[in-house]
C-alpha cells in the first residue's frame, strides 16, 4: 500500500467519523443497539456450532507446548505491525522494543514459535491501525457488531482494512494457505478462552451488554496505554479504569482479536 494510499484512507476515515460520530455519544455508545443485537445473536449461533467444537478438540488433543508455539508464532507476526503502528503513533521507543522482539524470536525462536523476547524483557505492545487512528485523536464513533469478526466501533471499522493487510495469515500467497493460516489462528483464539466461556454465561445476566462494555473499556484502556483520563468530553467512555469487565477473557472480545492482528 502506498503514502498517498495511505493518506486517501485516512482523510476518508476522517470525514466519515466526522459525519457519523454524531450519532453516538459517551452516554449512548450504542445507538445501532437493535441492528447490533441481531448480527450479535447470528455471530453467537455460529461460535457455538462452528467455533467452539474443533475448539475444544484442539484444547483437548494438541498438547501444551505446541499450542504455546502456535501462539508465539502468530503474536510474533503481529509484533512487526505493532511496530509499523507505534512509529505512526511517534513512539520510537517501543517501536524500537518490537522490532527487537520481532528479530530475537524470529532468528533465535525458530521463526517465532519460541518466546525469547519476553524472556529478555521484550514486552509487547499490540498496537493496531485502529489504536492509532485513536492516538491521532479520531473518535470512536458508535458502537458495532460485525457479523463473524464480533465486536467493533466504527474507527475501528475504518482501521480494519489496513490490519487485515497485515495480517499474520498474509504471509501465505496462496488462497488454501491463507484459509488454513485464518482457520488455525481463530480456533487457537477461541480454544484460549474456552474456559471463560462458562464463567461469562454464570456472571453475565446480558451478554451483549456484557461484551459490548468490556470491548469498548478495553479499546479505550489500550489507546491511552491503561491510564484514560477519567473524563472523556463525547470521543471515548467516561467510566473508570476499574469499572471494566476482564475484556481479555470475554469469548465476543477475543474474536475480534483473532481477525485483528494488533488486539
Amino acid at each position: 500500500m502506498t503514502m498517498d494510499a495511505c493518506v486517501r484512507i485516512v482523510s476518508a476515515a476522517m470525514l466519515a467519523t466526522g459525519v457519523l460520530a454524531g450519532c453516538a455519544t459517551v452516554e449512548q455508545p450504542d445507538p445501532l443497539e437493535k441492528m447490533n443485537r441481531r448480527v450479535f445473536a447470528f455471530n453467537e449461533g455460529v461460535d457455538k456450532y462452528l467455533i467452539v467444537p474443533p475448539a475444544t478438540v484442539y484444547r483437548d488433543v494438541v498438547p501444551q507446548r505446541v499450542r504455546e508455539g502456535v501462539d508465539n508464532f502468530f503474536n510474533n507476526l503481529k509484533d512487526a505491525w505493532s511496530s509499523v503502528n507505534l512509529v505512526l503513533q511517534g513512539r520510537l521507543g517501543d517501536a524500537s522494543n518490537d522490532v527487537m522482539r520481532f528479530s530475537v524470536n524470529t532468528v533465535l525462536g525458530l521463526g517465532g514459535i519460541l518466546d525469547w523476547g519476553t524472556e529478555l524483557g521484550l514486552e509487547p505492545h499490540r498496537e493496531d491501525f485502529g489504536q492509532t487512528l485513536g492516538r491521532w485523536g479520531l473518535p470512536p464513533g458508535a458502537y458495532l457488531v460485525l457479523p463473524i469478526l464480533g465486536p467493533s466501533t466504527l474507527r475501528d471499522v475504518i482501521g480494519l482494512p489496513i490490519d487485515l493487510k497485515a495480517s499474520p495469515d498474509q504471509v501465505a500467497h496462496a488462497v488454501r494457505a491463507r484459509n488454513t493460516l485464518t482457520g488455525v489462528r481463530i480456533v487457537t483464539t477461541r480454544a484460549g478462552l474456552l474456559g471463560a466461556t462458562d464463567l461469562l454465561n454464570d456472571i453475565a445476566l446480558d451478554r451483549y451488554t456484557f461484551i459490548r462494555d468490556a470491548y469498548l473499556q478495553r479499546r479505550r484502556n489500550l489507546i491511552y496505554d491503561g491510564d484514560p483520563p477519567d473524563e472523556e468530553r463525547g470521543d471515548e467512555s467516561a467510566a473508570p479504569p476499574e469499572a471494566a469487565p476482564p475484556a481479555a477473557a470475554v469469548p465476543g472480545v477475543a474474536a475480534s482479536a483473532a481477525a485483528r492482528p494488533g488486539l
